[in-house]
């Protein structure tokens, strides 16, 4: 086996360059600027988004394989047997009569 990926195991190069130049802008920007080294409410620790996650792709993107074309167009696999049925309910109990509001009934008059 030799050293070098096969190309069906290296990432397209226009994503690599990509995430590449992201990462790259990140980190000059981080450098430079003062308010990118600090935290927004919206989004956390920028140099996290800014440094951090464009070298996590990078280094992913570098790393690990790449799904075949293949596996992306191939359907779901099927079950075998039977499709679910949905469970019976219980029969429903037997409604009780309705009792009858005693806040409004004045006094003296029969429930």
């Amino acid at each position: 086996m030799s050293s070098s990926p096969r190309s069906s195991d290296r990432p397209d190069p226009r994503v690599l360059r990509c995430v590449r130049q992201a990462a790259l802008a990140g980190l000059a920007l981080t450098l430079v600027w003062p308010a990118a080294r600090g935290h927004s409410e919206w989004i956390g620790w920028l140099p996290m988004w800014l440094v951090g996650m464009p070298l996590m792709a990078w280094w992913s993107l570098l790393r690990f394989r790449l799904p075949l074309a293949g596996l992306l167009s191939r359907t779901a696999r099927r079950r075998r047997g039977p499709q679910a049925r949905r469970r019976s309910r219980p029969p429903a109990r037997p409604a009780r009569p309705a009792r009858p509001d005693l806040r409004h009934v004045s006094r003296g008059q029969p429930v």
